[in-house]
C-alpha cells in the first residue's frame, strides 16, 4: 500500500466533510481518544501510515469505511451520522453570535518535530497515570547528573545585577569578543565583531537565518539524517528542505555524489551537521573540502552547525567548514548548551564569516530579525567569556575513562551485541543512531516500533523518521544516562528484541 495514497484518500474525505486537521483531534478529544497534532500531519503528509486501530478511528471521524480508507478497496460506505464527528455546540444567547474559532497557521502543515513528537506525547500521558519513563531521546545533561562548571555559576550570579536591561541586539560586548577570539582559533577568515550574534540557543538562530535568507520556492540542502529543526524552519520560512544522504557505510559522511546531484537553479544553501546529530559523525577535512568545492562550483551559502564541536572523542581532530572557504558565505554555530551543559541558560550564538560582501542584504535581513526580538538572554550571555577563556571540563568527559566517552563504548558494544542490530561508532556528541533489521523484526513503521517500546518497556527513543531519514530502520539513543542506568536500558532492549516482530 503506497502511504501517498493513503494519504490522497484521507484528504479526500476531509475535504469532503470540510474538516481540516485541527478538527479531526477535537473530534478524538470529544470521544475520549487521543490523536496528537503532529501525528496528524504525519498521515495528512504522507510520511506515516496509522496502525489499524487508528485507521479505525480516523474512519468513524470521518464517516467511511476503514477498509477503503486503508487500501481503497470496497465501497466507501455511506455516511454513518452515528459516528461521524459534529463539532460541539457553542452556548449562545440571543443577544450574541458564536465566537470564531481560531486554527494554526496553514504555514505550520507541513512543519514537524518528532523529537518531541506523538511518542513522546503518549510517554508525557503515561507519567502522568504514574509510569516511570526513561527517557533516552533528548540530548538535555542535567536530568542525568551533568553539572554546569562552578566558575560558570558563579560568573552568573555575581553579574546579575548588570543584567537587569537589554543588550546589544547582537550581544554583549564581553560575549561577541570571547566568541570572535575562539572563531579566530577556529581559524575562521575574515571574522569581526559586527558578524557575531548571541541567541537563545543555536535553535533560535537558525529560524532567524532561515526566515533572513529562503523565499517561496527557494531550495536548501539539508543532510538526512538531519536535526529536524532545521528542515522545520527552512519549510516555516516558505523554503523547500532537499534532503541529501549520509552514507553509513561510509561512516556517515555525506554521499557527496547525492547532495551535488540535487542542486537546482532554485538551491541557496547547504547544510552541514558536524559533528552530527543523531549520528556522531565528524567529517574529516577532504570530506568538508569537497563539500566546499560543490559550494563554490554552484555559488551556495553554507551553514555549519557545530554545537558538539568541543566534544570529540578517539583524537579525532574537529575542522570548521568555513575555515578552508575563506571566498565564500559562510555562516558558523555553536553555543555552551552541550560543552558546557548549560542547555537551560539558552546561549548559542553564529559567526559570519568568508565572503562577507556577496552577502550584505542577507545581513541587513538578519539584523532586522535580529533587532525586532531585542536580544537574547543577557544573564546567559555574561558567562560566555568566562566559558570559553576557562577550564574546559568537557575534556574530561571525553577522554578515555571519562563518563561520556565510557557510556558510549558500553552502548555501541551492547547494540551491536543485539541480534538484528548494527551501529556505527560515535565519534563525537551525545547519540548513536543504530540500524534495525527490518525483514527480521518485520518492521515497516518506525513509529509503531517506538511505541511499541514505549508500551512493553518503558523506555522512550526517537525513530529514524524524526530525522527526516526515509527508512523505517533506525532509531536514535542518547547515551547520557550513568552507566547502570545504561546497563539496565541496554537489557531490556535485548529482551524486546528477542521476541519484537510487527504486526
Amino acid at each position: 500500500m503506497a502511504q501517498n495514497s493513503f494519504a490522497e484518500r484521507l484528504a479526500q474525505a476531509m475535504a469532503e466533510k470540510n474538516l481540516k486537521q485541527a478538527d479531526l483531534v477535537h473530534a478524538a478529544e470529544q470521544r475520549g481518544e487521543k490523536l496528537g497534532k503532529s501525528q496528524v500531519s504525519q498521515y495528512v503528509s504522507g510520511k506515516v501510515v496509522p496502525r489499524a486501530n487508528v485507521m479505525r478511528l480516523l474512519a468513524d471521524l470521518l464517516s467511511v469505511d476503514d477498509s477503503w480508507l486503508a487500501t481503497g478497496e470496497g465501497a466507501r460506505a455511506a455516511a454513518r451520522p452515528e459516528t461521524a464527528f459534529q463539532p460541539a455546540p457553542i452556548p449562545t444567547t440571543k443577544r450574541s453570535a458564536p465566537m470564531r474559532e481560531f486554527k494554526k497557521s496553514s504555514k505550520l502543515e507541513n512543519v514537524l518535530y518528532d523529537v518531541r513528537g506523538p511518542v513522546a506525547d503518549e510517554a508525557a500521558r503515561m507519567e502522568d497515570e504514574g509510569l516511570r519513563i526513561l527517557k533516552l531521546n533528548i540530548g538535555n545533561p542535567a536530568p542525568f547528573g551533568f553539572r554546569t562548571p562552578d566558575e560558570v555559576v558563579h560568573d552568573m550570579r555575581q553579574q546579575l545585577p548588570d543584567c537587569e536591561g537589554y543588550s546589544d541586539s547582537r550581544g554583549l560586548f564581553s560575549a561577541r569578543k570571547a566568541i570572535m577570539q575562539y572563531a579566530q582559533l577556529k581559524h575562521l577568515p575574515n571574522v569581526s565583531m559586527d558578524g557575531i550574534y548571541t541567541g537563545n540557543g543555536v535553535s533560535e538562530l537558525i529560524q532567524l537565518c532561515m526566515n533572513a535568507l529562503l523565499d517561496t520556492g527557494d531550495e536548501i540542502l539539508i543532510p538526512s539524517p538531519d536535526y529536524p529543526l532545521w528542515t522545520a524552519c527552512a519549510t516555516l520560512a516558505g523554503g523547500t528542505p532537499v534532503h541529501y544522504l549520509c552514507d553509513e557505510q561510509a561512516e556517515w559522511n555525506p554521499d557527496l555524489a547525492d547532495m551535488e546531484s540535487k542542486i537546482t537553479s532554485n538551491t541557496k544553501a547547504i547544510v552541514i551537521i558536524n559533528p552530527n546529530n543523531p549520528t556522531g559523525a565528524v567529517y574529516p577535512r577532504e570530506v568538508l573540502e569537497q563539500i566546499v568545492e560543490i559550494a563554490r562550483r554552484h555559488q551556495l551559502m553554507i551553514f555549519s552547525d557545530e554545537i558538539y564541536d568541543r566534544l570529540c572523542m578517539d583524537g579525532h581532530e574537529h575542522v570548521s567548514i568555513a575555515a578552508l572557504a575563506p571566498d565564500l558565505p559562510c555562516v558558523t554555530f555553536s553555543g555552551l548548551s552541550k560543552s558546557h551543559m548549560v542547555a537551560g541558560y539558552r546561549i548559542g550564538w553564529m559567526v559570519l564569516s568568508g565572503n562577507r560582501r556577496c552577502m550584505r542584504d542577507f545581513v541587513y535581513g538578519i539584523n532586522m530579525l535580529s533587532n525586532m526580538r531585542l536580544c537574547s538572554n543577557v544573564p546567559a550571555q555574561s558567562v560566555v567569556q568566562t566559558a570559553l577563556g576557562g577550564y574546559q571540563s568537557v575534556e574530561r568527559y571525553v577522554e578515555p575513562g571519562g563518563r561520556v566517552y565510557e557510556q558510549r563504548n558500553f552502548v555501541y558494544e551492547a547494540l551491536n551485541a543485539i541480534d538484528g542490530i548494527t551501529a556505527v561508532k560515535p565519534k563525537a556528541a551525545f547519540y548513536i543512531f543504530p540500524k534495525i533489521d527490518v525483514k527480521k523484526f518485520n518492521i515497516t513503521d518506525d513509529e509503531q516500533f517506538a511505541l511499541d517500546l514505549l508500551h512493553e518497556k518503558r523506555i522512550l527513543i526517537t525513530r529514524g523518521g524524526g530525522f527526516n531519514w526515509p527508512e523505517p530502520d533506525h532509531f536514535r539513543i542518547v547515551y547520557l544516562p550513568r552507566m547502570e542506568v545504561l546497563r539496565e536500558a541496554m537489557g531490556d532492549l535485548a529482551d524486546f528484541f528477542a521476541h519484537y516482530r510487527q504486526d
